[in-house]
């Protein structure tokens, strides 16, 4: 079948366009889960009439009482398949960063983010969202106040290392993060094979003792310097699997499913997009799966990737303060420390990547509805229980 509107014209297969009706006896307007049983749709079905509406396509479908189905113009583009069609709106654009970003980093009160509107946590989030990280200014430098805000976002996830951290050095968990060592550009949680979405800190005290700057490392950032520069290499980055293992506390031993793990790149299978950097060169396990003529150039890769992530103008240092919380998105943003000593307590926790991103979508339909929802919200039976049939997450 042949769609048409003022600007696209639009190929869907019929079978294609009858399972996706969402009138009430096919969807469900309250859960939003498909009604249709889809292996009942004749695989030849052909429909009776079809007619061009203001508000978008209406299909009237052969069955013991003629179905009609209505297809809004903006959803057909935006899942346009035959030709694939850009979105309708450009997503959330990534800003790149390196060093410079000290200049101006994304920043929001605690006040907004705790504002009962949500708007300061929009803001918060879609900074994550945009840059990877935010810093979230005049926080009571306390664990309760850091674990409420926390949970704004949302489920705080427990790991080996507990729920919510209150921690100093002091060797409580088999890791180096509870000693004075300086850490490098890493991420947390390779070993998982869902690695940890967000990650809080809030630095709460530190006597008696000098040093422990934080470092941050846009990994997007240091990924395209390699794409551009060293092709080879990035091919090699997100093509060979690397293995990890959490194994410092004797009551767990952790490793991804596959326990081959995965690339230090992960890209969209559909476009292609670089969607997550896992790298944690002290928590790899025995490369043992290389092949033997690409041992050679999968250290020089790593090595090229280390020069990127440590270069002058990939590393943004900072000396944390008491009141102030960074939260950075774990899989594009690698974290890491200066050597310290002296006392320095530190709480944070881990949240979810689908809970941030549940979060956010929610948010986003409230304070920055898509061009979709903006066109069909005042159709018809098409908001119950808050949302939008045509969603564009449905």
């Amino acid at each position: 079948m042949t769609s048409v509107d003022e600007k696209k014209i639009h190929h869907s297969h019929n079978i294609w366009l009858r399972d996706h009706c969402r009138c009430p006896k096919c969807f469900h307007a309250i859960t939003k889960q498909r009604l249709l049983n889809t292996f009942e749709i004749p695989p030849d079905i052909v429909p009776l009439h079809v007619e061009p509406k203001i508000d978008g396509l209406e299909v009237t479908w052969p069955d013991t009482v003629p179905h009609v189905s209505l297809y809004p113009w903006s959803w057909l583009q935006q899942n346009s398949y035959d030709p694939k069609l850009k979105s309708l709106e450009t997503a959330n654009e990534k800003v790149l960063w390196g060093s410079k970003i000290e200049k101006s980093p994304p920043t929001v009160t605690y006040e907004e983010v705790m504002h009962g509107d949500d708007r300061g946590l929009f803001k918060w989030l879609s900074n994550i969202d945009k840059f990877g990280f935010s810093f979230v200014t005049s926080v009571p430098s306390t664990p309760e106040a850091t674990e409420k805000l926390t949970e704004r976002i949302g489920f705080i996830r427990e790991t080996q290392y507990g729920r919510f951290w209150d921690f100093t050095a002091n060797m409580a968990k088999g890791d180096t993060a509870y000693t004075t060592l300086a850490l490098g550009a890493h991420t947390d949680t390779t070993y998982f094979t869902d690695p940890c979405g967000l990650q809080l800190f809030h630095l709460l005290s530190h006597t008696d003792g000098s040093g422990g700057a934080s470092l941050l490392v846009d990994g997007f950032y240091a990924a395209s310097i390699v794409k551009e520069l060293h092709p080879t290499a990035y091919s090699l980055l997100s093509k060979t699997l690397v293995p990890a293992h959490a194994a410092g506390e004797p009551s767990a031993l952790f490793r991804p499913n596959p326990s081959s793990g995965y690339p230090v790149l992960g890209h969209d299978p559909l476009t292609g997009e670089l969607k997550q950097v896992r790298w944690n060169n002290d928590d790899r396990s025995v490369m043992s799966h290389l092949e033997s003529d690409r041992v050679e150039e999968w250290y020089n890769a790593i090595r090229i990737w280390n020069q990127c992530l440590t270069s002058s103008d990939s590393e943004f240092w900072l000396q944390l303060q008491p009141g102030t919380v960074v939260v950075m998105d774990n899989h594009r943003v690698l974290h890491g420390r200066s050597a310290f000593d002296g006392k320095r307590r530190m709480c944070g926790a881990y949240v979810g990547m689908d809970e941030y991103r549940s979060k956010l979508a929610v948010l986003t339909e409230k304070f920055a509805p898509d061009t979709i929802l903006r066109a069909t919200n005042d159709l018809p039976l098409v908001t119950a229980n808050g949302r939008n049939i045509w969603n564009s997450a449905l």
